[in-house]
């Protein structure tokens, strides 16, 4: 017996199984209209150049940067990332 928000099934019979199963099948197909429409959405964004997720905080100058001082033996990481502006574990990654 499925309750709530003013919903009574009786999944113990036909009737009940019946009325579970068409709001089950409802829900995957809303489900699986959402997944379609986020993938075209991103397919259309991605042809118009553009990326989601988070902007990259070391871009290639600070990367050069970084390599290069590292490159000194006597120059620690967190003095390095520190000069650069950016977090010890992002000079890491």
């Amino acid at each position: 017996m499925l309750t709530g928000a003013g919903a009574q099934i009786d999944t113990t019979t036909a009737n009940g199984r019946l009325v579970f199963g068409i709001f089950t099948a409802l829900a995957e197909f809303e489900a699986e209209l959402i997944r379609e429409r986020t993938r075209a959405g991103l397919a259309v964004a991605r042809a118009r150049g553009r990326f989601g997720g988070r902007p990259r905080k070391v871009t290639r100058e600070v990367l050069t940067m970084a390599m290069s001082a590292l490159a000194d033996r006597d120059a620690s990481p967190t003095s390095v990332a520190r000069n650069l502006g950016i977090m010890r574990t992002t000079l890491y990654e």
